[in-house]
């Protein structure tokens, strides 16, 4: 029998909807399940203590929801504001931070600063900066991206990849790649060494030495990389290469060798050199679409500072024209002076 001194409680027919919704929903925070719970059991009928003592939990937790649920209802269970400093920043401000930063453009620049758009807005540039991080907006960055328009995209997309996957018996895969305009730089101050908390400084000024081309044949199947130094990136250059591959590939294989759409590597005295090579095949990847090979040479090769004779260091995996694996560079072939040659140089500190 109820305590007749308590007041009754009763539902209407929503807010017992609500409250069973509440209790039983999975997403529901806890404390605000265990309310909707207290005050369903308090419009069962019973005391305090038996509904404390139904639920295991203390007297006053079910007095304190009862009396809220009481005096405000629904309202009533909801949790009370924290202690603290209040608000400072609406949520109409913030929603304004947002869409000015994704759909606006400050006149006379390309994106917003956190100075212009807090003035704007009328916050602080700190809590401009926290919005954005919060909604992860960085207007200061742009990404560059390039759609391929090559109309045979899939086509040698699945034929480079398949060479790749399941290359074909009794051949041999190679992906080909240039570096081309390697600078050998003497700065005009020496390099300033790398300190803690200091990066590596170099002059912005420098004398250029000259510059050499490198080929990169990478063996899919073994790793083994296969370099060449040329002065100039000429159809003839990819030619030779191209005789270097061969010369170095067992005489039983067949070769198909994986490169870009450079006009060089389709150049008339290419394909004459392929007719007379049939165990040779060239598979090109789509128009602006080179990271699909697994050889791109395009890090800088040179270090910070080559003064006197420039020696520039190379791919270490590539081992020399007469040698086994070591890190090799390029030089000047004698004293410094018009129409002298770079050859390679073994011993070159550096390397990738």
């Amino acid at each position: 029998m109820g305590d007749t001194r308590l007041e009754p409680l009763v539902l209407s027919d929503a807010e017992r909807r609500t409250l069973e919704n509440w209790a039983k929903r999975r997403k529901t925070a806890q404390g605000l399940a265990l309310r909707a719970r207290i005050v369903l059991a308090c419009a069962d009928g019973g005391p305090n203590i038996a509904v404390a003592a139904r639920l295991g939990i203390n007297r006053a937790t079910v007095r304190k929801w009862r009396t809220r649920f009481l005096a405000r209802r629904l309202d009533g269970l909801g949790d009370e504001p924290r202690p603290g400093v209040p608000r400072t920043i609406s949520d109409a401000q913030v929603e304004e931070v947002v869409v000015r930063t994704l759909e606006e453009v400050p006149e006379g620049a390309t994106h917003w600063s956190r100075r212009e758009l807090a003035k704007r807005v009328g916050i602080s540039p700190s809590s401009v900066h926290r919005i954005w991080r919060a909604f992860g907006l960085q207007p200061w960055r742009a990404e560059d991206f390039k759609i391929s328009p090559d109309p045979l995209l899939i086509d040698k997309i699945r034929d480079v990849v398949g060479l790749y996957l399941a290359p074909p018996a009794n051949a041999a895969v190679f992906a080909v790649d240039e570096k081309p305009q390697i600078q050998a730089l003497e700065r005009t101050s020496p390099v300033l060494p790398m300190l803690p908390g200091v990066p590596e400084r170099r002059s912005h000024d420098y004398v250029r030495h000259g510059t050499i081309d490198l080929f990169a044949a990478l063996n899919t199947a073994t790793g083994k990389v296969i370099g060449k130094l040329s002065a100039q990136h000429r159809a003839v250059d990819f030619r030779d290469f191209l005789d270097e591959i061969d010369r170095q590939t067992a005489p039983g294989l067949a070769i198909h060798v994986i490169c870009d759409n450079l006009s060089a590597h389709k150049a008339p005295v290419v394909h004459k050199w392929l007719l007379a090579h049939p165990r040779v095949q060239l598979h090109f990847t789509p128009t602006y679409s080179s990271w699909i090979s697994q050889v791109p040479v395009n890090r800088p090769s040179a270090p910070g500072d080559t003064p006197g004779l420039p020696e520039i260091p190379r791919l270490g995996a590539y081992g020399g024209p007469d040698s086994g694996p070591g890190v090799w560079g390029w030089g000047y072939a004698g004293e410094c002076g018009p129409g002298q040659r770079w050859s390679p140089c073994r011993g070159v500190r550096g390397g990738w």
